[in-house]
């Protein structure tokens, strides 16, 4: 199956990260510029501790010193009285961003789960036919996650350490030139490691996310499968299967951590080293009385005490604001992997539709007449068709009329897998597909309702070319009973509404009695009430069929499409359903697909396809006539594989 993989290079990390920050900036633009204005104002707080130091060291403690406590002690209480008020409105300000960035951060998941389930909506079927599910759904767990760290605590604490950065970079410039390029230099060396030891650690971090994605796909398939698996014993080659993609995943974060886990100690100690360092050389400066030299120029004086002690204090800060953003770096790398994954979801090409033929209720005589479109319902329907021109619209009643006209196919251009198929199906008639597994059967059904665009050929319904309608207008005029059933959460009487959302619950009960399931579901403790969980876990695969056939019957469609349709239902529940389908199928254009060659007798035309061909075409007593292929299969001399 394909799937999304990420190789994050850093053209690519900064360009998602851009796409990311506006992403953000659409929804909160006017919190995110307050957010940073408080993170400003709590780092240049943090920061103005040692400029006072600085003035604490100079003009009070070595006065205080030389003329005693009372002669310093009200520019002490000065300071300490507007150092307390900086540290109270920072405080403050701290509160805000962080409440703040608490309600953007789920308020931002929220609009991107919500766009990305609005865009998978708009899917074509081929996207989840050649994607995983569990690597789909990652996007909406692991990678959001990512997301949410990234948002929460990564921008705040960049954003902050940065600010912190550059006015550090100000003050210490202001200071001592000499001591700054000292700590440049220890910075300097700081960064070599970030970039040789957070590199391989990013490396791993993006194939831990692909690894998260891989797994959670094989996982949701063994689950899917967990029957097939015990009924054929595979649980020891399962667990096996599941051990390398698990083992991969270790592996892949194991070194992530590894190396990350060495960075920020890393960094941490070099700083101390630095620390002792910008110590020693401010000591000899001071010692070697060396004229100090600043943004304003070469001093006559000599760098004072306090103005050391506040330039350790200085370096101590960038050093930690370093260290803290490398710390940052691995969840930065994360987040852009999965915000990387994310966008690529989002930017799938959705289903096209060109279509401009609608589906209107109308008022229609009794020949057929369409004399007016009818803004309420009145259970007959009509194609609306507006002319590009002159601009004049005319309507076609909805009858069922299909038409395939020398069709090809090809999932993939490379390889056509139907060819030159015609046939018709006129309003009301029966039309059976037979042939072997991969004949094209299904594909044919699948190009009907559009889920797949024909390579070439055309496919006209009631004379309309279907790529002229609308697709969801044409699928709402076919219903279709898959093989396959797939039931929701809620309760039986909501699955069968599920055909058609503003059905009563009267109309509800009428499809199911049509289909033969209201007998089962009556006896249920609930009845139509009854729960469904799991897909319908607590039923038994026949009676989730006759669902799913009720769920078409209230749609009540002029087109059904029945695929295998009675192929997981017992011989006697068979039989039940074939006369609420004869009734269903009444005076509709119907499309069987099925191996029960018994279902498909009545049928006006049995179409036997072989490798995307129709080799044989007629009703049953033609075809067995003819003594060719259906013959043989009718007969058991061949058997459909």
């Amino acid at each position: 199956m394909a799937r999304h993989k990420i190789e994050v290079k850093r053209g690519n990390i900064m360009k998602t990260l851009g796409k990311l920050l506006g992403y953000m900036f659409h929804y909160y633009k006017g919190r995110l510029i307050m957010v940073i204005c408080c993170i400003a104002v709590t780092a240049v707080a943090g920061i103005s501790s040692s400029i006072f130091l600085e003035i604490l060291v100079d003009d009070v403690v070595t006065p205080g010193l030389k003329l005693g406590f009372d002669a310093v002690k009200g520019q002490l209480y000065t300071i300490i009285g507007i150092m307390a008020g900086i540290y109270v409105f920072a405080l403050i300000c701290s509160f805000v961003y962080n409440r703040t960035m608490a309600v953007v951060t789920q308020g931002f998941l929220k609009h991107v789960r919500e766009d990305m389930f609005n865009s998978m909506q708009k899917l074509p079927i081929r996207y989840f036919d050649t994607n995983t599910h569990g690597d789909i759904m990652s996007y909406y767990t692991n990678d959001t996650d990512a997301l949410r760290q990234l948002i929460s605590q990564s921008i705040p604490q960049v954003t902050y350490s940065v600010v912190a950065m550059i006015t550090l970079l100000v003050s210490m410039l202001q200071s001592s030139i000499y001591l700054t390029l000292v700590v440049l230099a220890g910075v300097a060396f700081m960064v070599l490691v970030t970039k040789l030891v957070g590199g391989k650690s990013a490396k791993y971090f993006v194939k831990q996310q692909n690894s998260v994605g891989v797994t959670e796909g094989y996982v949701e398939e063994m689950l899917t499968g967990q029957k097939v698996i015990k009924v054929f014993c595979h649980e020891e080659a399962a667990k096996r299967d599941f051990d390398k993609v698990n083992d991969e995943l270790f592996v892949n974060t194991d070194k992530a951590n590894k190396y990350g886990n060495i960075l920020m100690p890393a960094i941490m100690n070099i700083g101390h080293v630095l620390f002792v360092v910008v110590a020693i050389v401010g000591g000899l400066l001071v010692l070697g009385g060396v004229r100090n030299l600043s943004l304003s120029g070469l001093e006559d004086e000599v760098i004072t005490m306090g103005a050391i002690v506040a330039f350790l204090n200085m370096s101590r800060q960038f050093t930690l604001n370093i260290g803290q953003v490398s710390m940052q770096v691995n969840s930065v790398v994360m987040a852009i992997a999965g915000a990387d994954r994310i966008f690529g979801f989002l930017d799938q090409k959705p289903e096209t539709d060109d279509g401009y033929v609608t589906l209107v209720n109308a008022v229609i005589d009794d020949d057929g007449n369409v004399l007016r479109e009818s803004p309420t319902r009145t259970g007959r329907w009509a194609w609306r068709h507006p002319h590009k021109a002159d601009g004049s619209v005319t309507y076609q009643e909805l009858k069922g009329d299909i038409r395939l006209l020398d069709v090809d196919f090809g999932y993939v251009p490379e390889k056509i897998v139907l060819h030159d198929v015609s046939l018709y199906a006129k309003p009301g008639q029966k039309i059976a597909f037979v042939g072997a597994t991969g004949a094209g059967k299904t594909t044919i059904t699948n190009l009907i309702n559009r889920f797949y665009d024909i390579a070439d050929g055309k496919i006209r319904y009631d004379g309309i070319n279907i790529n002229k309608i609308k697709k969801s207008d044409l699928r709402r005029s076919l219903g279709m009973v898959l093989q396959d059933t797939n039931l929701f959460t809620g309760t039986i009487m909501d699955n069968i509404r599920y055909g058609k959302l503003d059905a009563s619950d009267d109309e509800c009960v009428a499809a199911a009695k049509l289909a033969n399931a209201h007998d089962f579901i009556t006896r249920l403790p609930e009845g139509y009430n009854t729960m469904l969980t799991g897909d319908g876990s607590n039923l038994s695969q026949g009676q989730k069929q006759l669902l799913s056939i009720a769920r078409a019957a209230v749609a009540n469609p002029p087109v059904l499409i029945l695929d295998e349709a009675t192929s997981s239902i017992d011989t006697r529940t068979e039989y039940l359903v074939q006369k609420g389908m004869d009734a269903l199928m009444e005076g509709r254009t119907v499309f069987v697909i099925a191996h029960r060659l018994s279902t498909i007798q009545n049928s006006d035309a049995i179409m036997v396809l072989d490798h995307g061909r129709i080799i044989e075409r007629g009703n049953h007593d033609q075809l067995i006539a003819q003594k060719g292929v259906y013959y043989q299969l009718y007969t058991g001399a061949f058997e459909l594989e």
